[in-house]
């Protein structure tokens, strides 16, 4: 009678935790986020139930990632790592380790996240595993992104990619699309930059009803940036204006960073920097405290842009020595390698030789780490707008020199290949 008690007693608990849990659901996804923790907080300290310990958790972890408090995000994630070993769970580990390296990914601590998912990839859970496999890749492939190591990120974004189709996972292909057109954006494939963010977009109107408006603005800013480098600013404009709407009717500070960062590169590509530095300010404040140090280096690179324009050399160069130093702390070799040349012009304007050669050594030495050149043609990759194309290893190359010279197999890795890939 007193174990039946006990254990009755114990649902009891877990029903009251479950239903404390959906109503702090329900008031964040009505906006009313400051209600939401104050319930969830309440459940973390009250409950003795591991698996709603857990559960309330992951909407921390949720909560405090679309503020941009990738601090407390962190801290949640070792929370709940901690009380998924408790329990002895491996799905629970999974999970707990996939949030651990989303944290690490948005305080753009990348090797700590390709560690994490290394992690979640190898463990042995059951099918609830293997359904995260798809974000974990995603994630992998955002870290080696931020890494500036590409041929890995494809392969990364392909296997999320497969995984989205093999599990009809519509959201996780919206956020795959939406990193691809990042990715490109990189590679300076504008076609390919536009085309997968549209692709989510289509996503998000064909399938969408029921999501969250975050999939809408993220698809939205991605268009914005392509529609920018193809200087379509008057599109541009348009798509950051709705997601920056949406950015702050959900409270969402990260996208509101990023969106301020985008309308500053239009006034600039405008020739405007009397609007376009307020707009760098107003997105550095935001990345600052949020802990985004690789959206900083852009800012920086930005400013120096604009001090470029203005002729301002010392100050162009006082702000892209701040990005460089931002970019090598984290690992991005690629804005290394577009600080390298953005100086190497100052110092060819003001005819100093000896920085000059410097600049054009590191910015080659750059291009021979970062492996950005066609291996057909040996020409440079992401110097400007061209059309490239991945093989299934995931190499890339000109597509108009896979198109005139056709392949057996990849000229880097010889992996042998009759198709193209997939992305």
């Amino acid at each position: 009678m007193v174990i039946f008690m006990r254990d009755f007693v114990a649902e009891m608990g877990q029903d009251q935790t479950k239903q404390q849990i959906e109503k702090g659901l329900k008031l964040y996804q009505s906006n009313d986020t400051e209600k939401a923790l104050y319930v969830w907080m309440k459940v973390l300290r009250k409950t003795s139930d591991p698996g709603g310990k857990f559960r309330v958790l992951g909407c921390l972890i949720t909560a405090h990632s679309e503020m941009g408090k990738y601090k407390e995000m962190l801290q949640y994630s070792l929370a709940q790592i901690n009380t998924a070993r408790e329990m002895e769970d491996p799905d629970y580990l999974t999970e707990g380790y996939l949030n651990l390296a989303r944290s690490n990914e948005k305080l753009c601590e990348f090797q700590k996240t390709v560690s994490y998912c290394e992690t979640c990839l190898n463990m042995q859970g059951t099918t609830v595993s293997l359904q995260l496999n798809g974000q974990v890749c995603l994630s992998m492939g955002n870290a080696y992104l931020g890494l500036s190591v590409f041929q890995k990120a494809l392969v990364s974004y392909e296997k999320a990619l497969r995984y989205a189709h093999n599990n009809d996972d519509k959201m996780l292909e919206c956020r795959v699309c939406c990193s691809l057109g990042n990715f490109y954006i990189q590679l300076k494939d504008y076609e390919k930059a536009l085309f997968f963010p549209c692709k989510a977009a289509e996503l998000v109107n064909d399938y969408g009803k029921g999501w969250s408006l975050k999939y809408r603005a993220m698809s939205q800013y991605h268009m914005s940036v392509a529609y920018r480098k193809l200087m379509r600013l008057a599109d541009a404009m348009e798509c950051c204006e709705e997601s920056m709407k949406i950015a702050l009717q959900h409270g969402d500070r990260p996208l509101q960073a990023l969106c301020l960062l985008n309308f500053a590169d239009i006034h600039r590509c405008q020739k405007d920097v009397d609007k376009a530095f307020p707009r760098y300010e107003s997105s550095m404040c935001i990345m600052s405290e949020i802990g985004n140090r690789l959206g900083q280096a852009s800012i920086y690179v930005g400013v120096g842009k604009c001090w470029v324009l203005q002729k301002e050399y010392d100050k162009a160069l006082d702000s892209l020595q701040r990005a460089h130093d931002l970019a090598e702390a984290i690992g991005n070799k690629l804005c290394i390698l577009k600080v390298h040349s953005l100086c190497e012009g100052i110092y060819r304007c003001k005819e100093q030789q000896d920085e000059l050669r410097e600049q054009v050594v590191k910015f080659l030495q750059c291009v021979e780490e970062l492996e950005l050149y066609c291996g057909m043609c040996g020409e440079s990759i992401g110097e400007k707008n061209q059309q490239l194309q991945a093989l299934p290893c995931s190499h890339i190359f000109h597509l108009k020199c896979l198109q005139t010279n056709g392949t057996k197999g990849c000229p880097k890795c010889h992996r042998s290949s009759v198709k193209l890939g997939f992305v």
